[in-house]
């Protein structure tokens, strides 16, 4: 733990979500396995190759930067692209995309969050309210952390991605307070620590990922484990 400049009076907290309160690793990795055990059933998807979805994703994001901040909509659409250029009908386009989807998105909520985790939860929501700002995608009223939070900002559906500062500043004015008065807790210096900073927020960096990071700024306080929250707030 190291403290690298004076926290504030704070008055909520808010969480980044994957790779904070749960590991995401295996999750996403077991998503994406569902997602094609779902169309590899097809022989047209299976005969274009291991690079055939990664090309379908990265055409339309060359076509629209701006689906790179709004990963829900990117698979999606990328999915009915996908069948698209395979040749299926429309109809049969739009059925397969959302079948691979919904796929997708059942394993992807398929979490767990550690007992630990709920406790520490649990103590701080009797001090503050707390909040999600997440650029992920997961619904946390399909798993655990379901009724923990006062609500849950995303990225796409709620604002621009992190590090934008957009989703905060909308955290902020639904709590009703001002920025400097929020702490944000994430495991990303990018998108997290740096989101936070742009938006005059606190942050805490959970530094548990040992990821190369562009930004070079600080944390108000950095932590090697979430549990630590408990010793100070």
């Amino acid at each position: 733990m190291r403290f690298n400049r004076a926290i504030g009076e704070i008055k909520a907290l808010s969480f980044d979500l994957d790779d904070t309160l749960y590991d995401n690793r295996p999750i996403i990795k077991a998503a994406i396995r569902a997602m094609l055990d779902y169309v590899e059933q097809f022989p047209e998807w299976q005969e274009q190759g291991e690079h055939f979805w990664r090309d379908c994703r990265r055409a339309l994001l060359d076509k629209d930067e701006s689906l790179e901040g709004d990963v829900t909509r990117w698979r999606h659409v990328a999915l009915h692209y996908a069948f698209t250029e395979l040749g299926f009908p429309e109809e049969d386009a739009v059925r397969h995309a959302t079948g691979a989807f919904n796929a997708f998105m059942s394993a992807r909520c398929n979490i767990t969050v550690s007992e630990d985790v709920l406790i520490l939860l649990n103590k701080l929501r009797q001090k503050y309210p707390l909040v999600a700002i997440t650029n992920g995608n997961v619904d946390v009223e399909q798993f655990n952390l379901k009724g923990y939070f006062d609500f849950v900002l995303q990225a796409g559906r709620d604002g621009t991605a992190k590090p934008a500062n957009a989703m905060y500043l909308t955290a902020c004015a639904r709590l009703n307070i001002e920025p400097s008065e929020l702490l944000h807790i994430g495991d990303s210096l990018d998108s997290d620590v740096q989101g936070a900073r742009q938006a005059g927020c606190a942050s805490i960096w959970l530094e548990n990922q040992f990821a190369p990071y562009s930004f070079k700024g600080l944390a108000d306080l950095e932590i090697q484990d979430i549990r630590q929250l408990a010793l100070f707030l």
